[in-house]
């Protein structure tokens, strides 16, 4: 067998394994609804004979050391329909195929945001469903900036997947953690926000920063797409730096989002896998 067959062959097998692993998924996610189904139509009916009231309760969603801009307040429910996403679809994506370095790229400090040189620059952020081309704000957020764009030279966002996404009350896709788990970084953190917009709206195509709730220092290497417009509270540490805006490619973020959320959530790793195989800076 040639290099070419053998490669072929191992790429047709790691395909079959992610598929079997999908239908698997889906399978699983099935259970569970028709389970919630189930249970939904008993509090249904407790409700009406009890006259009991249910309330949304919202406030901070996020995992006691992820970086994340919190959540409004949200039931959590499946989604419903073609229009909002289902992960009984397959994907339309291929397999992710780049794996992240065994030892991801650490840095002692933040970059000094003279990288980022008060200019604008172009990032072409090659994703395994398409690519996404943003404009960053350098002189907006040139700490933001000069970390990005230095981490995207040392190849730091090969093959990170994007472990997050959210389809109800606020609708983001997060990546650019290498553990995938959303607690993971480049070795430093950084601060203050910078930014952030006034009203606490993040419009479509927004890119900006993740971070820990209430701590304005927390900033890394994780950053969220914005694909819907979004209204994002502010908390004690203030809002969420703003350090680009998408030009081309929104369309691949949104195609993720209509998978939906893995086990039909509203809120967690995409149902659809999607990684980042490249970022490039001019």
């Amino acid at each position: 067998m040639s290099p070419s067959q053998r490669e072929r062959e191992y790429e047709r097998r790691r395909y079959e394994k992610w598929r079997d692993r999908q239908a698997a998924r889906q399978a699983a996610a099935r259970r569970r609804r028709r389970v919630l189904l189930v249970v939904a139509a008993t509090v249904a009916v407790l409700a009406v004979v009890g006259g009991v009231t249910w309330l949304a309760l919202g406030g901070d969603d996020e995992p006691e050391t992820t970086a994340t801009p919190t959540d409004a307040a949200t039931a959590q429910t499946s989604p419903t329909d073609a229009a909002t996403g289902t992960a009984d679809a397959a994907s339309p994506c291929p397999a992710p195929t780049v794996t992240p370095p065994a030892e991801p790229v650490q840095l002692d400090t933040a970059p000094d945001p003279s990288v980022a040189e008060g200019r604008t620059w172009t990032a072409t952020i090659a994703t395994s469903c398409g690519d996404v081309t943003v404009d960053l704000l350098g002189e907006q957020a040139p700490q933001a900036v000069a970390s990005f764009v230095t981490l995207a030279q040392e190849d730091f966002f090969v093959g990170t997947p994007c472990h997050r996404l959210t389809t109800e009350g606020i609708h983001v896709l997060q990546c650019g953690d290498p553990t995938g788990t959303g607690t993971g970084g480049p070795g430093y953190t950084f601060g203050p926000v910078e930014n952030a917009p006034a009203d606490d709206v993040y419009p479509a195509g927004t890119l900006a920063m993740a971070r820990v709730g209430g701590d304005a220092g927390s900033q890394g290497s994780q950053f969220f797409l914005v694909y819907e417009d979004s209204t994002i509270p502010s908390d004690s540490a203030g809002g969420y730096t703003v350090f680009g805006r998408v030009t081309d490619g929104l369309d691949v973020v949104r195609q993720v989002a209509e998978g939906g959320v893995e086990g039909g959530a509203t809120d967690g790793a995409p149902a659809w896998p999607v990684s980042l195989e490249q970022v490039t800076v001019q």
